[in-house]
């Protein structure tokens, strides 16, 4: 950190140091040590008030823009978390906001360049007259009555989306497990007779017998069993994301006959069944699996 950073920190810890505690009156030691730490942060920041005040065009009001710094300077400190941030960044963001609302009340924008283009600023909060001769604020005239709604639907689209797309993934993961499993047991050896043990052994030997039994056991996956594995996941992938939740164009290839059809139609149903099981088991989608239960409800009623 800068000096300035350190001296500002130290400053700010005064001012908390020597703040009373609830229902404490604070005591003229207290308010001496209070008002010259802050003297101090106020003459270590000087600089980025003058900036801000030049940034946001308010150096015909200049006495005005220094008394609102001041202000912000007082909440920075109030608001100061030193977990979070530093306190130059608390009292940035609360110079700028002070300054942003201090324009807008005199409702004129003060920079050089707005000055050769004659521009206004102009208050959100200011009142003007609505189509009915009644005063309407700015905010009531620009609002968009059906934003929030739009935003929810939008927040719930995307909500819906991401959950799809997860319980899709763990439905692929879970048949890749299965098909991964049964690939395993079919690669490993059967048990050899004891006839064909005592013949390897006459053959090889003892330690012989016992290499080739362990080569064996080390058996691997195989890999055309394992591409052909994942091109059916991928298949029922596809069929999952445009069949059940027509999230995807579901392309069953050149053969779009009866039988490619059925096919389609049995891993849909297959994979309804297992994804449904899934809700359940997984706590990532518990709140799938209530809605699931509380729209069967009425059915097993009637």
């Amino acid at each position: 950190m800068s000096k300035i950073t350190i001296a500002l920190e130290s400053a700010v810890a005064t001012v908390s140091a020597n703040m009373p505690a609830e229902g404490q009156a604070q005591s003229a030691r207290q308010r001496v040590a209070v008002d010259r730490a802050f003297a101090q942060i106020i003459k270590l920041i000087a600089p980025r008030i003058r900036h801000f005040i030049r940034q946001y065009g308010l150096v015909a009001h200049w006495d005005d823009a220094e008394q609102v710094c001041a202000i912000a300077v007082h909440r920075a400190i109030q608001a100061y978390d030193p977990t979070k941030a530093q306190f130059t960044t608390f009292v940035n963001w609360q110079i700028r906001g002070e300054l942003q609302s201090l324009r807008f009340r005199l409702m004129t924008d003060q920079r050089p360049s707005a000055k050769k283009v004659e521009a206004v600023t102009v208050s959100l909060d200011a009142v003007g007259v609505g189509e009915d001769g009644e005063g309407q604020s700015i905010v009531a005239s620009i609002e968009d009555e059906d934003a929030l709604g739009r935003t929810e639907a939008g927040a719930s689209d995307y909500l819906a989306r991401q959950a799809m797309a997860s319980l899709t993934d763990s439905y692929v993961e879970h048949l890749r497990n299965i098909g991964v499993e049964r690939i395993r047991r079919k690669a490993q050896p059967k048990k050899a007779t004891r006839a064909q043990n005592s013949l390897t052994e006459a053959s090889l030997g003892e330690t012989g017998a016992r290499r080739s039994v362990w080569r064996t056991g080390k058996s691997m996956l195989d890999p055309a069993e394992m591409a052909e594995l994942e091109e059916r996941l991928e298949h029922n992938r596809r069929v999952v994301e445009g069949r059940l939740f027509e999230i995807a164009a579901l392309d069953t290839g050149d053969d779009d006959s009866g039988v490619a059809k059925e096919r389609v139609r049995q891993i849909a149903k297959r994979a309804a069944k297992t994804m449904s099981d899934l809700t359940g088991a997984d706590p990532r989608f518990t709140m799938m699996a209530e809605y699931r239960q509380s729209m069967l409800a009425p059915v097993a009623a009637h």
